[in-house]
Parts: structure tokens; C-alpha cells; sequence
């Protein structure tokens, strides 16, 4: 009995080492070599883009918050497609701006920013593109190696001479290849979302001549504290230069007289 469980631990170890060597990207040349000339050979390859928009609107003031909503409301309502707001933010104020993040069907893209700009003016705007070809692979070959690896496993678990430590070390084999399993799917959904959505950042911000006048109401409503703040830093100013000056009006008038004394000698 003590021999057969020998076995079956060299067993699982043996896997676990094979394991470890598949999931290294060092282990072999081989996959290293297929994966530098899958990435080398564009034309054979298919282009799996993730792509991200960042648009800038010039608005006055008033619109900048209900343009914010009207965008909320079409991303809520799905009204140019699925869509995902991750992420609003609003600042009132002197300098009203307004940032709203989406994850959207790629036919959406070009509507939302016309509902973005509408009674404004458009300003930067720009375009990435993130090739997934690659990590998709990748992701691919990790799930079909691990749900290889787990029918294998649960193989050996149907047999009947193993011993309670053989069940019990893989069990926790079965139960970690089964978390690597789940965490590689969701890397896989992930990258999908990516794929078949696109990201859209909408910036809108005030017209520059409202943020110039804007800027000068500033500093008129500011004058008084900017004045009460200017004339305290000039008495904390005096009071710490005061001594020094005392001091060294003191030793101009000892060097003076220094002097003089030495001249009438």
C-alpha cells in the first residue's frame, strides 16, 4: 500500500511539474518562437482592436451640466446602442467642466459625440487602438491547457486504489486548476468587452472667452482677500526684518566711527 501511494504522489508531482513548465513563457523555445512569429506575421494574424475615443467640447456655461445629463440619459435609456457609463463627474462653479466616461457599441460612438457637441463647438479629439491578437491567443491556449489538465485530473481521481493522502493532494490539485480555469475565463471575457465595445471619454469644458471673463470676475471677487493676505505677509515680513535692520544699522554706524577715528590718527 505504502508503494502505491508512492506512486500516485510521484504521479501528481510529475503533473505539477509539467504544469509549471506549460505555464512558464521561458520553459520553451518552441513557444517562444511561435509567439514572436505569430506576432511577426501581421498578414496572417487577425487584428483584434480594442479602441478608446477621447473627445473635447466647448460649451457656455449653462450647458455644460444638462449636456451632461442628456448623455447620462441616452447611455441609460440604450438609445444609440449598449451602453455602460463608468464614470461622471461635474464641476459648477466659475469654471463649470464636466467629464463623462462610456463603454459602448462601436455604431454608438459617432452619435453620442454628435449628442456631446450639440450647441457647442468641437475641440481635440483622438483615436488608440489596442491589438488583443495576442493576449486572446494566449488566453485561448491557457484555457484549453488547463481544461486538459483537469480532465486528466478528475481521471485519476475516478480510480478506486488510491489512498486517502493520494484523494486529499488531488482534491486541492482538482480545486486550483478549476480557479485558474474561472480567472482565465474572465480574463477572456474581459478582453472580449474590450474587443467588441469601445471606450469613449467626452471632456466638455466653457467657451475660452467665458473662462477669460470668468477669470476676471474671479480676481474682482478675490481683491479683498488677496489684498487682506498681501498686507499680512508684508507686516509678518517687517516684523522678521525689522531686528535685522536695527542690527545692522548699529554696526554701520560702529564701522563709521571706526573709520573716522582712524582717519584723525
Amino acid at each position: 500500500m505504502r508503494r502505491a501511494h508512492l506512486r500516485w504522489v510521484g504521479v501528481l508531482a510529475l503533473m505539477g511539474a509539467l504544469t509549471t513548465a506549460c505555464s512558464n513563457p521561458n520553459a520553451h523555445a518552441d513557444g517562444m518562437a511561435y509567439t514572436e512569429g505569430a506576432a511577426a506575421q501581421a498578414d496572417d494574424a487577425e487584428a483584434l482592436l480594442a479602441y478608446e475615443h477621447s473627445v473635447g467640447v466647448q460649451l457656455d456655461g449653462a450647458m455644460i451640466v444638462p449636456r451632461l445629463q442628456a448623455i447620462q440619459a441616452a447611455c441609460r435609456d440604450a438609445r444609440f446602442g449598449a451602453c455602460t457609463l463608468i464614470e461622471a463627474q461635474q464641476s459648477a462653479g466659475d469654471r463649470p467642466s464636466a467629464r463623462a466616461v462610456l463603454r459602448m457599441a462601436p455604431a454608438g460612438i459617432e452619435p453620442m459625440i454628435a449628442l456631446a457637441g450639440e450647441g457647442g463647438e468641437a475641440g481635440e479629439r483622438s483615436t488608440r487602438a489596442e491589438d488583443l491578437a495576442v493576449v486572446v491567443r494566449d488566453n485561448t491556449t491557457e484555457q484549453d491547457r488547463l481544461t486538459k489538465e483537469l480532465a486528466r485530473l478528475q481521471a485519476f481521481e475516478a480510480r478506486r486504489d488510491l489512498s486517502v493522502a493520494d484523494m486529499i493532494a488531488l482534491s486541492e490539485r482538482i480545486a486550483a486548476t478549476e480557479a485558474q480555469i474561472e480567472a482565465a475565463r474572465l480574463d477572456g471575457a474581459q478582453h472580449r468587452r474590450r474587443i467588441d465595445t469601445q471606450l469613449l471619454t467626452v471632456q466638455r469644458r466653457a467657451r475660452d472667452g467665458e473662462q477669460g471673463r470668468s477669470e476676471i470676475a474671479m480676481a474682482f471677487r478675490e481683491f479683498g482677500g488677496t489684498l487682506a493676505v498681501g498686507t499680512a505677509w508684508t507686516i509678518r515680513a517687517t516684523a522678521f526684518l525689522l531686528p535685522l535692520g536695527i542690527a545692522g544699522f548699529a554696526l554701520f554706524l560702529a564701522l563709521r566711527a571706526l573709520w573716522r577715528r582712524r582717519r584723525r590718527g
